[in-house]
């Protein structure tokens, strides 16, 4: 096994236990559908994700900053800094490019198709941080190998993003309780639970909003930040409005949904709907 990958399988193995835990020990919210089901639709998604970009992309993000840096592709590889600075650099700048995406896939209603099967998740939990479609997918993995032939990464930051990404979605999709004191201190450097969640809510101008995985600079500079949802984060609603009944989201459904469902209000620039829910 290439050593990338067992650092970030050994990562993955460690936080999805701890976040798992946690949950099972001190849950932010009550679920509200069982999870046995949705646990078993969400790992049978991730393991088709990997199975695809391995066959289709077997060199990975990693093998495109190797090459990058043999050929001399990209801006970083221009320049003669310390090492410590362009690993900085690249990490900020590919978080900066995932939450470019990841406005994009609200904003183009067919790329919104692929994101629903992550958001309409009826709980949202340390799971639902690894569901997404299998084309959403391989289209994050054209957009990262595009970044990272345009930014010119050192290989090992793009492990150190990639392990970042992983463990920082499990993270804050768990249905974890931590202290406001200590929430409101992480979200100066992090996108924590409470944060994130409220882009999980049913309400389309919430959803719209807190698009960071990794960092919060995003949101904040960009006015997609939103502290609190109104609702509140223990009687909020998430999932998405037009799919409410747990029997429509068995795995072949999910993936299915983006060819067979309909987007509703949520695609950004489409407005409110009259049945957001106050």
């Amino acid at each position: 096994m290439k050593t990338d990958v067992l650092i970030r399988l050994t990562a993955f193995l460690f936080v999805f236990s701890v976040m798992a835990l946690w949950e099972l020990l001190a849950p932010r919210r009550r679920l509200t559908t069982p999870k046995g089901r949705r646990w078993a639709a969400n790992f049978t998604i991730v393991v088709l994700d990997a199975v695809i970009i391995r066959l289709l992309f077997a060199a990975g993000a990693v093998g495109a900053a190797i090459l990058a840096a043999d050929r001399g592709w990209g801006l970083l590889n221009q320049l003669n800094w310390p090492g410590w600075v362009e690993i900085l650099l690249a990490v900020v700048g590919l978080d900066l490019v995932l939450y470019l995406q990841h406005v994009m896939f609200h904003a183009v209603p067919q790329f919104w198709r692929l994101h629903m099967v992550h958001h309409v998740d009826l709980d949202c939990d340390v799971t639902t941080g690894l569901r997404f479609h299998p084309i959403e997918v391989a289209l994050s993995m054209v957009i990262k190998l595009a970044a990272v032939t345009v930014i010119g990464p050192p290989p090992l930051a793009v492990v150190i993003f990639e392990v970042l990404l992983n463990v920082t979605s499990m993270f804050n999709h768990s249905n974890i309780r931590m202290s406001p004191a200590v929430d409101r201190m992480l979200r100066w450097f992090i996108v924590t639970p409470d944060m994130h969640r409220i882009h999980h809510s049913v309400v389309t101008r919430e959803t719209n909003t807190n698009f960071g995985f990794n960092l919060p600079w995003w949101d904040k500079l960009l006015g997609t930040y939103r502290t609190e949802p109104t609702a509140g984060q223990e009687e909020m609603t998430l999932g998405l409005e037009q799919y409410r009944d747990p029997a429509r989201l068995t795995l072949t459904r999910l993936l299915v949904l983006p060819f067979v469902g309909t987007t509703g209000t949520y695609p950004l620039g489409r407005g409110s709907s009259s049945k957001d829910i106050e």
